[in-house]
Formats: structure tokens, sequence, C-alpha cells
């Protein structure tokens, strides 16, 4: 029989996701599959065959990722354009991504290594950034590209265009442009729509407006979303990619934003659907 590769990536430093990888590591190798571990996890928690990220990419068939929202957004990047199906799960509260508890992970992960997962494929964003005509990052994100200013710096001009045709020139705090997974994440605190994971369509929503007409817009998922930094300024402007990854931006810079040909798989719980997720997080109903 295939011995079948299972990736397993964790928050570093919490002790219960350290107590579960443990006991998963024993369950996997009980079941004839090879845990893979990162070299940093593999060493925190006494794991001999640690390797580097890189290798688990090219090998891993399933990925389990034990911690909240934050470490899968890392993962997901990384497993990027490899169709490889991820399982979330949280330890702490149920979150919108992590959404497997310990109690459910063993029976989901039978139904994985048979063959029958439940899957979501999630739409990801591909951002390019060029500066003097020269591309000098290019990237995706499973959530959003965030541009903001610094902490005292002024009102910022975003000007944007959907497919070579001008929006609006934002003048606000920043912009955010998100995934309907994203919806859901800075995008939802800043008054963007709740958009369900699965639709097919990008979101804008500026932070913080001057002009108070100005709102969130919805547009179709083959639009091509160009932002250029047209303040002149010298205080600091920020692009943060998945509220992760980030860097400097200069007057001048232009911000390229389109769907990309990757997707993140993830395996869904069997238990709950969608909206109950949103009722439990948002805490809906309750008074």
């Amino acid at each position: 029989m295939h011995k079948q590769n299972i990736a397993i990536f964790a928050k570093m430093h919490d002790p219960r996701c350290q107590v579960v990888a443990n006991d998963l590591i024993k369950w996997l190798q009980s079941k004839n599959c090879l845990p893979m571990l990162e070299s940093h996890l593999a060493n925190l928690i006494g794991y001999p065959n640690g390797i580097s990220a890189e290798e688990i990419r090219e090998q891993a068939e399933l990925v389990v990722v034990l911690g909240g929202d934050g470490t899968l957004i890392s993962v997901a990047r990384l497993f990027s354009g490899k169709d490889v199906p991820i399982v979330g799960v949280n330890l702490g509260s149920l979150g919108f991504l992590t959404e497997i508890t310990v109690d459910e992970l063993y029976p989901l992960l039978e139904q994985c290594l048979k063959g029958d997962p439940r899957v979501s494929e999630r739409m990801m964003l591909e951002v390019t950034v060029s500066r003097d005509n020269k591309e000098i990052e290019k990237t995706h994100v499973l959530n959003d590209m965030v541009i903001n200013k610094g902490a005292l710096a002024r009102i910022v001009d975003l000007e944007t265009k959907v497919n070579r045709h001008f929006l609006t020139n934002f003048k606000a705090d920043g912009l955010i442009v998100s995934t309907p997974t994203g919806s859901t994440g800075y995008s939802m605190s800043a008054g963007g729509p709740i958009i369900h994971p699965v639709m097919s369509c990008i979101v804008i929503t500026p932070i913080c407006p001057h002009t108070l007409t100005n709102r969130p817009i919805v547009v179709t998922d083959d639009s091509i979303i160009t932002i250029t930094i047209s303040s002149a300024f010298d205080e600091k402007v920020f692009l943060t990619l998945d509220g992760q990854v980030g860097f400097k931006l200069m007057q001048g810079d232009t911000i390229e934003v389109r769907r990309a040909f990757k997707t993140t798989a993830l395996v869904l719980s069997r238990e709950r659907d969608y909206f109950e997720i949103l009722r439990t997080k948002l805490k809906w109903g309750e008074r």
C-alpha cells in the first residue's frame, strides 16, 4: 500500500499545538502514513526527521495545520498552486478558516485517507508591485492585500482603475482588496460586505475614506485592479499581504491585483456549514 505523506504545521510556541502534534504523529504512523514536519517544529517537539518547508511543499499529499487562521494563511501561501488539501484545526475558538475541532480531526482524517474529503476550492489573488516600470514583487494571497499609511502619516491618495477604467482617486487611510474568503477579515472591520467564500468576485474596501460617499465595491473575478500611489509624500505607506508580509511603498509605485490561477483547497467539516460558522464567530443572535 502507498505510504501517504502528511504534512503537519503548527502555531509554533502554543503548548496545546505541540501536544496535539505529538499525538497526531503517532496516529499517522499507526495508519502507515509518513508525518512530515518542518525542522523548527520537529526540533521543538523532539521529532527526529525534520525537513525544509520546500521539501514538504514538493512531497506532501495532505496538510494538517494546528493553530488559528493566521497559521493556516501562511501555509496556504506556501502550498499555493500545489492543489494539496489543507485541514485547518483550531485549538482555541472556532476560526473562519480553521473550522475543525480536535475531536473532529481523526474521523475527518480517516475520510481524507480514504479519498473522501469535503473540499472547498478558494480563489486567491495575484499581487504584482511595479516601481519605475519594473516588477519588484509578485506573490499570492488567500485573504487580502492592504495599502495603509503609517501612524502619523496624512491621508494617502490612491488612484484606482478597474480593467484600465478609472474608478476613483481614493483619499483615505488606506485600501483593502480582498477575496471572498478574506471578506470576513480586515475588509469587514472597515465596513466591507461579507461574501460567501465560494463566490467568484473581488472586494475593494477603502479604509476611513475622506469622502464619505466612497463605499466598498464588489467587482467580477476577471477584473484587473490597478492602484497607483499618487500622493506627494515623505511619510510611510506600506503594502501588507495577508496581514503577515509587507514592505514600504514609494510615490509612483503601482500595485496590480487580479485573480490568481492558483487556488487553496480547504477541507471542511461535515458537522457544520458556513452560516453556522458565521453565527458562532460573529455571535449573531446573542444578547
